[in-house]
């Protein structure tokens, strides 16, 4: 049973992501049928330890209290390299068979111990590249908000942080206990969809002008049929020339760039006007609001109407 939790203050520290793990770990909530935790703040060097905002925190717990603890946390911090006196804590950590948690950045020092070879991660989507780059032997996910892969959990930003510790207390102490933290918190106690809808998009530079061009105008009749051989004609190409030199400069085929800026062109409607489903998918092409949502889901990881409801706020008044 999870019991004894240990939150690594690395120099560098994030202040907020490492707040959230104080927030969900650190407070008495038995008396509202919530669990209770034996919550330890450690730094390998106690004393002053400097945050990402300027400021320091002041740690009187070095990191001897991780050797038992059922969970060790990695807040966010600054990526750069760790020191050595983390890392083998947390490897002993997952060796002994205990839980390890990062939130955003943190993902960086599990890679630099070693743990996430051969599992499933995320981090943030602005670092996620980086991660998969650096350290080829993860499957990096820059779409979800939290992986879990055998009792090793990596967040993606922020936010991202409280759904993978209440992930966590529910395989722990179940959904009830869970739900019971999420109302202290005022938060959802489970989050649809994932990190992809926030992530914003844009049009890739293409070096072969008579290609750019031809982007440009789809992009001014994305509510029209583009069928592929339209458009390699429209190019002046053979179908096959055309869809081997638009990969070779977009990275993907024909249908599946359109339907990409078609869903960017939703999102920025949905954001910013007050146009309904139906005309909405026609005008971006989608052509009905059924095949639109399709599209959310399988890309995005939420629907239209969700995306409107949290993105919708960016309509100027």
């Amino acid at each position: 049973m999870l019991r004894k939790v240990a939150t690594l203050v690395i120099p560098g520290t994030a202040p907020f992501e490492f707040g959230i793990m104080c927030e969900v770990f650190g407070i008495d909530r038995s008396a509202m049928g919530g669990p209770v935790f034996e919550h330890h703040v450690v730094t390998a060097d106690p004393g002053p330890v400097p945050t990402s905002q300027g400021f320091s925190m002041n740690i009187d717990d070095d990191l001897s209290a991780c050797a038992d603890a059922d969970l060790i946390t990695v807040p966010a911090h600054m990526i750069e390299q760790t020191d050595e006196r983390y890392l083998q804590v947390i490897r002993d950590a997952e060796a002994r068979g205990a839980w390890v948690l990062s939130v955003c950045s943190g993902a960086f020092v599990l890679a630099q111990a070693g743990i996430l070879d051969g599992r499933r991660s995320t981090t943030h989507w602005m670092h996620s590249d980086r991660l998969a780059a650096e350290y080829p032997q993860t499957e990096v996910d820059p779409d979800v908000l939290f992986v879990e892969d055998r009792r090793v959990i990596t967040s993606a930003g922020t936010a991202s942080g409280i759904d993978a510790a209440l992930h966590l207390l529910r395989i722990e102490f179940g959904a009830a206990a869970a739900n019971v933290v999420a109302r202290r918190m005022v938060v959802p106690p489970q989050r649809d969809g994932g990190q992809a809808q926030f992530i914003e998009v844009s049009v890739p530079e293409c070096r072969d002008d008579s290609l750019a061009s031809l982007a440009d105008w789809m992009l001014e009749h994305l509510d029209e049929e583009l069928a592929v051989d339209d458009l390699a004609r429209r190019a002046l190409m053979s179908g096959r020339t055309f869809a081997r030199r638009f990969r070779a400069e977009f990275g993907t085929t024909p249908a599946a760039w359109l339907n990409r800026q078609r869903l960017i062109r939703a999102q920025e409607l949905l954001e910013q006007s007050d146009l309904g489903l139906e005309p909405l998918a026609q005008r971006v092409g989608f052509g009905t609001a059924a095949v639109m949502r399709h599209h959310f889901l399988k890309v995005l990881g939420t629907t239209p109407t969700d995306y409107r409801r949290a993105f919708g706020a960016r309509v100027a008044s």
